[in-house]
């Protein structure tokens, strides 16, 4: 059972990391259990199902793809969140990725229950340890060596540090109850309010004028405004709406509009929401 205890080890170490966030959430095992779980964990018991035989990647080709489709895997999943009504939270994203990490993980264990012993991945790490050691590890510090002397050299000169005309922007945003990126109203009955609440930076450099819109469909459900910010202003408030028709998703739109500007809307967000009739 020893070509398993790699990804057994992944998978406990993921029930682990569930039991610290539902136990413990303030625990800094979280941060150190949570990395690898996004940095690496997806990548590697993919590339585990994909290439379950021994000479199918050496140690640093499965390190480097183990890193490089977790990086990959991680957006792909908020992407497909964000189409669903429970959204790019940290509870759907959490249990998105233990999903993902169990299929790949059985995939795994099924490629390599199916192939004979000697052609079988190890889950030896000694392979990729031996192969670290074979890197050129002198020509690796002298290229990070000159990277970090010319990025000390742009900042210092003000090439890569200072400001760049035409980066004036709005950060508009939506809210929790509670101030967080959680926590939205998702199931609500027709007539009962939900709460968000709505924030506006100005960040164009100038004076700006905005007005807020809510809707759903073609009906308005609140409207804010004028609301005058000055360079660096910020205005954030509470925001109850409620809808009258029924359905699985509404579709909530947050529009944000500031004189002047073209087209409308200038900013948009949205929430999909539940409406129960009972």
């Amino acid at each position: 059972m020893r070509f398993l205890d790699d990804l057994i080890g992944i998978l406990t170490a993921t029930a682990v990391l569930l039991a610290v966030i539902i136990a413990a959430p303030a625990s800094p095992v979280r941060i150190v259990l949570g990395l690898p779980f996004v940095l690496f964990f997806p990548g590697y018991v993919l590339v585990a199902a994909l290439y379950p035989r021994r000479d199918d990647l050496d140690g640093i080709e499965r390190l480097a793809l183990s890193l490089g489709l977790s990086l990959a895997v991680v957006p792909l999943v908020g992407l497909a969140l964000n189409y669903t009504p429970w959204g790019i939270r940290l509870t759907p994203i959490l249990v998105g990725l233990t999903v993902f990490i169990t299929i790949c993980s059985l995939a795994a264990i099924r490629a390599r229950r199916r192939l004979p012993a000697a052609e079988r991945f190890p889950a030896d790490a000694r392979p990729v340890l031996a192969s670290l050691r074979r890197l050129p590890w002198p020509a690796i510090a002298l290229a990070v060596a000159i990277t970090a002397g010319l990025l000390v050299v742009g900042f210092r000169t003000g090439f890569l540090g200072r400001s760049r005309v035409g980066e004036a922007f709005t950060e508009f945003y939506v809210l929790g109850p509670g101030g967080k990126a959680e926590g939205y109203p998702r199931r609500l009955f027709v007539g009962q309010k939900g709460t968000v609440i709505l924030g506006i930076v100005n960040q164009e450099g100038r004076p700006a004028v905005y007005t807020v819109r809510v809707r759903a469909g073609s009906e308005v459900l609140a409207t804010l405004g004028p609301i005058e910010l000055n360079a660096g202003g910020k205005w954030e408030q509470p925001l109850a709406f409620a809808l009258q028709q029924p359905g699985e998703r509404v579709k909530v739109e947050f529009l944000l509009y500031m004189k002047g500007a073209t087209p409308p809307p200038y900013r948009r967000l949205h929430l999909w929401v539940e409406v129960r009739t009972f």
